[in-house]
């Protein structure tokens, strides 16, 4: 079976907080993620990033550097550290609910499988 592509976008408020989103649908339907999905054919992963993010949180961003990459199933997902440059936050499309959560609220969510391990590597856990 064929890999597919799949972007996603890290964002940190100014407080230190990161932005998650439960998931509406499987894999993982309820369990609290970064916000993302699918490359479609012909779109770049920067274009990906912004269509997923305004989809899934209302949010304009900026995609910047790689966070780094995971492979989940048949899914490789290649994370982007992101920029808000507008939009105002709310749940859509995929997306069951979002919010911006602190290293306390992190810690009592149902996370995806390895999430907190890969973002602990990748030093983008919550900040506060």
């Amino acid at each position: 079976m064929a890999s597919v592509r799949c972007v996603g976008g890290i964002i940190h408020d100014a407080a230190g907080r990161l932005l998650v989103i439960q998931r509406g649908h499987d894999p993982g339907r309820g369990r609290w993620s970064l916000p993302g999905g699918r490359v479609e054919p012909d779109e770049t992963d920067a274009q990906a990033v912004v269509r997923e993010m305004r989809e899934e949180t209302g949010l304009d961003v900026r995609p910047g550097p790689l966070a780094g990459m995971v492979v989940r199933g048949r899914y490789e997902i290649y994370d982007y550290v992101c920029e808000v440059r507008g939009g105002r936050l709310r749940a859509g499309d995929d997306a069951a609910d979002a919010r911006w959560v602190d290293a306390a609220a992190f810690g009592t969510l149902e996370l995806t499988d390895g999430l907190a391990a890969t973002l602990r590597g990748w030093d983008r856990l919550p900040r506060c």
